[in-house]
């Protein structure tokens, strides 16, 4: 299987271009990094079958949208998310799958309610899982908006993604640091706001951060409601 890390330094995102057979799936893409990304799948000679959204971002608007008008994928989000426009709506225990790779999809709510996490058992490469905003290297998502709860992303990253193989690669969506990768040993070792902290410490903490909004709330959340299409977005982008 290819794995591309892809970068979009205004909103300090990763997206991820997985291909394998000839298809391929992007998760988290970008509305303005759109012409990256079907350049980079006409370079790798791949069909990109699904266009997956692990939330409904407050901080960018999706390319899912322009990617299923221009190259015919499918646009995938969580069902919790109630993103009516998708075409999959993914729930936990769900599989995604392409060329010869399955995704396990995991519901992992607290940054958002609808936000989930993408599974790939070990075959041919080591066990990765693409964890949105939920975790992030040495730290996590925030869950004052949007439906979040900081009990639930307490419940989704310790009694759940920390259950995964230590060995297993974290992909986040976001880093403001530098990092790129991590994996489920560290964190569970290293995570400064998760290691060795009960679920009413950690809630304790969450609470005290005291975060501005997201410069693009007001733009990115009902853009991405409407599967980042709305004419007068792509119009900016795409006139």
């Amino acid at each position: 299987m290819i794995l591309r890390q892809l970068f979009d330094a205004s909103s300090s995102s990763y997206s991820y271009l997985l291909v394998d057979g000839g298809e391929a799936v992007l998760i988290d893409p970008i509305l303005e990094k759109v012409e990256r990304d079907t350049a980079l799948l006409a370079e790798l000679g791949a069909r990109l079958v699904y266009a997956i959204d692990t939330h409904v971002h407050a901080d960018h608007v999706t390319g899912g949208g322009l990617l299923k008008e221009r190259l015919g994928c499918r646009q995938v989000a969580p069902a919790v998310a109630r993103v009516a426009c998708a075409d999959v709506h993914v729930s936990d225990g769900d599989t995604l799958r392409f060329g010869g790779v399955e995704l396990r999809v995991l519901a992992t709510p607290g940054h958002t309610a609808g936000c989930t996490s993408l599974y790939a058992p070990a075959g041919d490469h080591l066990a990765q899982v693409f964890t949105g905003d939920a975790l992030l290297v040495r730290t996590c998502g925030r869950a004052d908006f949007q439906g979040g709860d900081a009990g639930a992303l307490y419940d989704s990253v310790v009694g759940k993604l920390f259950t995964l193989p230590d060995e297993t690669v974290v992909y986040p969506a976001h880093d403001y640091r530098g990092f790129t990768a991590t994996t489920i040993g560290e964190e569970r070792r290293f995570n400064a706001r998760l290691a060795r902290r009960s679920r009413e410490e950690f809630i304790e903490l969450m609470a005290k951060l005291n975060l501005p909004m997201p410069k693009r709330i007001a733009e990115a959340l009902p853009a991405n409601m409407q599967c980042g299409c709305p004419d007068e977005v792509i119009a900016e982008v795409w006139p």
